[in-house]
């Protein structure tokens, strides 16, 4: 005769908590890969921004500005670059905190809640999905730069470096995005917020424009600027013009500050991302 605990089978043991969480998170990252793929206009218009700055700045300031005192158009070329680059990795942080704050409005994160899943996998999940995106988009804008001029003189794997460099300040950001997504109501603000930010953090840097050229106040800023020392970095492996010199550390040790400054906002973010997705979603 067969029993009730006959047909009922004990649920499965859980994994252990590393080996979990990244399964869940690579799970979450396919969910949300697939997500992105099913709304083409979200990929589509996030390549069409940074390959317009790129045609701005290269043919409507080009002209005017001197890098070193060289007015070519081309050597500007060659210096803007590094800086749109990170430029656009950082502004995918506005996506990562809209993607987050529709999941909380549409109520995704209770049904998350309710599976045996790593409480930070939902928010790795996104953040690996937005690196994704990010690193499909470099690949775009280095085309355009190319054809407009610019170009790499110190070899493919140095290149392959600040181009690493480039992503991982990128997924630091987006962390950051995660934080402010978790505390707004909806994703309308959560872009807002999180592009508001954002525009000091990239133009008060050397991204566009030499520090040297800066009111003295505000040249130590743009030199210790975590923006700044992943576009001085990438400028030195890419061997493109406009590497600053300064006495500042993060501009004189520039791959070293960038990878710390990373690792640091994701150490930080990342802790304070998921005690708020904690508390947010009780």
């Amino acid at each position: 005769m067969t029993t009730l605990t006959d047909t009922v089978k004990a649920p499965p043991k859980p994994r252990g908590g590393i080996a979990q969480s990244i399964s869940d998170s690579l799970v979450l990252t396919q969910r949300n890969l697939i997500r992105m793929s099913r709304i083409p206009e979200m990929v589509i218009f996030g390549l069409i921004q940074p390959v317009m700055f790129v045609l701005l700045f290269s043919f409507v300031f080009g002209g005017s500005m001197s890098v070193g005192g060289n007015t070519d158009p081309v050597v500007y070329r060659n210096f803007l670059m590094a800086g749109i680059f990170a430029q656009t990795v950082t502004f995918a942080t506005a996506g990562a905190g809209a993607g987050i704050a529709d999941d909380m409005h549409k109520g995704l994160v209770d049904r998350f809640r309710s599976l045996p899943m790593a409480r930070g996998a939902v928010l790795t999940g996104r953040t690996l999905a937005d690196l994704v995106q990010t690193a499909l988009t470099l690949v775009v804008l280095a085309a355009v730069g190319l054809m407009v001029g610019w170009r790499i003189h110190n070899g493919f794997p140095k290149a392959l470096a600040a181009f690493g460099l480039l992503l991982l300040l990128g997924y630091a950001f987006s962390w950051i995005g995660a934080l402010i997504g978790l505390s707004v109501r909806t994703p309308e603000a959560a872009t807002s917020g999180g592009l508001i930010w954002l525009f000091p953090v990239t133009f008060v840097s050397n991204a566009f424009v030499d520090p040297s050229q800066m009111a003295d106040w505000i040249r130590p800023i743009a030199e210790w600027n975590p923006f700044s020392a992943t576009v001085q970095a990438c400028r030195e492996l890419f061997g493109n013009p406009g590497v600053v010199q300064s006495d500042a550390w993060p501009m004189q040790h520039p791959v070293w500050a960038s990878i710390l400054w990373s690792v640091l906002i994701v150490a930080v973010f990342r802790t304070l991302s998921v005690r708020k997705y904690r508390s947010a979603s009780v």
